[in-house]
């Protein structure tokens, strides 16, 4: 499923834009090589966002939701970024491909009354009433990403550790390719990733206390640590305009399959599904300057 804290991640058409080269075939002049030449890409630049998300109501649900979700970021050259789905980061090492940098980010809390994010705006779920309410989540820790084949491949990993909402040690794993039109016409990219997390971090969202079983009559259950989820997800993107100047639409795509680790809990199994599926459509609009 695409998860509040990470469905925006492949809404990045129009800053990618202003790193591509020239399109083959270009006027000889340098004139007219300007003119089919992508813009110079700004010191600072800032994404502006909305897309409409059917997925989950929440990550194991049997529920499904539309959600909206808004997508900010701002980005200093290609040193510090920052927005909601990719968190607060510093590429610290930024060479041969290469980028190596401490993280933060945020995890959305979790309802029992409706299930959903902030963002949910149509129907909830029942199915987390007795189970309470999950916190917002800070996550603190670093990355590493490696890319290859002309920037077309991306290796990428993540560790954070939780505070607030749960306490627990969490890691990401990406593999990422991404390719385009000669035109600048259509962009895609299709990812495989794969979330892995301890018991401190699975007992919060999927292990059932005592307390919890009396209030819902599921049996009591005690989490382990290990996959929690793996999947893979698709956009692609059409630019509005020249080189995007209006914007760009995105339509993705994604499916999950929950680890044992989660799909053996009551929760999963009695009330919930393993298989999480999501589609969308966003729009997105890019400004810079120097």
């Amino acid at each position: 499923m695409i998860r509040p804290a990470a469905a925006l991640i492949l809404i990045t058409a129009a800053p990618a834009l202003a790193q591509q080269g020239p399109a083959p075939g270009v006027p000889t002049t340098v004139q007219g090589a300007a003119a089919m030449r992508p813009p110079a890409p700004k010191a600072w630049t800032l994404g502006l966002g909305i897309a409409p998300i059917y997925a989950p109501v929440w990550q194991g649900s049997r529920d499904y939701g539309l959600s909206i979700f808004p997508d900010l970021r701002l980005n200093y050259k290609d040193e510090v970024f920052l927005s909601v789905p990719d968190g607060l980061g510093w590429n610290a090492i930024n060479q041969d491909g290469w980028k190596i940098g401490p993280l933060a980010k945020l995890r959305f809390g979790r309802q029992e009354n409706s299930g959903g994010s902030p963002f949910l705006v149509t129907r909830g779920s029942t199915a987390l009433r007795g189970m309470g309410d999950v916190d917002l989540a800070g996550e603190f820790g670093g990355f590493a990403q490696k890319s290859l084949a002309g920037g077309k491949l991306r290796l990428r990993a993540e560790v954070r550790q939780g505070t607030g909402g749960h306490d627990g040690l969490i890691a990401d794993t990406i593999i990422g390719w991404s390719d385009r039109k000669q035109d600048f016409s259509l962009l895609w990219n299709l990812s495989l990733r794969a979330t892995w997390a301890d018991s401190d971090y699975s007992n919060i969202y999927f292990g059932v206390t005592p307390g919890q079983s009396f209030a819902t009559g599921l049996p009591s259950f005690r989490t382990g640590s290990g996959l929690i989820s793996a999947g893979v997800s698709g956009a692609l993107t059409r630019p509005l305009g020249r080189f995007g100047k209006n914007g760009a639409l995105t339509l993705l795509a994604g499916y999950d399959r929950l680890g044992d680790v989660a799909a053996d809990s009551p929760l999963i199994r009695l009330r919930g599904q393993r298989d999480q599926l999501s589609v969308g459509l966003s729009y997105g609009v890019r400004f810079g300057w120097n």
